[in-house]
């Protein structure tokens, strides 16, 4: 006798169910079947290469864009920081638009030197400038004094010619990972502490700190220690520096802009040229 239609159908679905796990098992042992899955180890698709880290790259995000401010040349020096990000730069063209001083970065972490720094440094120089060189930190790789030696190493010395500035520790956003990079602010704070007290130790200079005032606050807790001994070179994209990071009555530097002509951060030193001079000479 016929099995009736509808038992069938409902059997063949059951015996489908059941095999549907053991389906899916086989198609993901098949090679390269689970490819598209990302590995819990692996970075986010946006983050930047490792050593392409410049000053301010986090400014925007994090504070935002405003109004350029008022020309304020007559009392301040223009000057403008660069990177392996502008490659190759046209020192003449910046320095005939009155830009005197320039920051070079050196180094970054204990694993990364600038592949622009030659052109860069010497061109500076050679057009007139003054000029120094920063490194980016990156306190979760090692600690505060080996970064230093790093960076002294490897263009952060300091020479007293009168055209060479100290150098700078760039402490801002980790591009790479956790904003305070693991740390606790007391935890930081050691940290920058350590880099500083061995750029004196080998340099007999104390180094410029840039940051930002939001990135200070959340990562160092405010702390207020360092404006008796570092200068202070800060990010603010306004008309004003805003707010300064604990300790400090005013600032050294101020980085305005990351849009600015011929390269894109430009700054004012606080002061005429006479004053990035003695800046230069200790």
């Amino acid at each position: 006798m016929p099995v009736p239609r509808s038992r069938v159908s409902g059997r063949s679905r059951v015996v489908a169910a059941a095999a549907l796990p053991a389906t899916l098992a086989l198609l993901l042992a098949l090679p390269g079947a689970a490819s598209a899955a990302p590995h819990p180890a692996d970075p986010p698709a946006d983050v930047p290469t490792r050593g392409s880290a410049h000053m301010g790259m986090g400014v925007i995000a994090h504070d935002g864009q405003g109004p350029l401010p008022r020309d304020g040349r007559a009392a301040q020096t223009e000057g403008v920081d660069v990177s392996s990000h502008q490659g190759n730069v046209d020192w003449p063209a910046l320095w005939n638009s009155g830009v005197k001083w320039a920051y070079v970065k050196a180094t970054e972490g204990n694993y990364y030197k600038n592949t622009s720094f030659t052109q860069q440094y010497n061109g500076s120089y050679n057009v007139g400038m003054i000029r120094g060189t920063y490194h980016f930190g990156t306190p979760n790789d090692s600690s505060g004094a080996n970064q230093a030696n790093y960076f002294v190493d490897n263009g952060g010395g300091w020479s007293p010619d009168g055209r060479t500035l100290p150098g700078v520790l760039d402490i801002e956003w980790n591009p790479y990972g956790a904003t305070c990079y693991g740390k606790t602010a007391s935890q930081m704070v050691d940290w920058i502490r350590d880099f500083a007290n061995t750029y004196r130790a080998r340099t007999g200079r104390d180094a410029v700190i840039y940051t930002a005032t939001s990135w200070w606050k959340t990562c160092t807790g405010n702390y207020a220690g360092f404006g008796t001994t570092n200068p202070l070179w800060i990010a603010r994209y306004d008309t004003t520096v805003g707010e300064l990071p604990a300790g400090w009555g005013f600032q050294t530097i101020w980085q305005y802009t990351s849009t600015g002509p011929i390269v894109g951060d430009h700054n004012r030193f606080n002061g005429a040229l006479d004053r990035v001079q003695a800046l230069a000479n200790g």
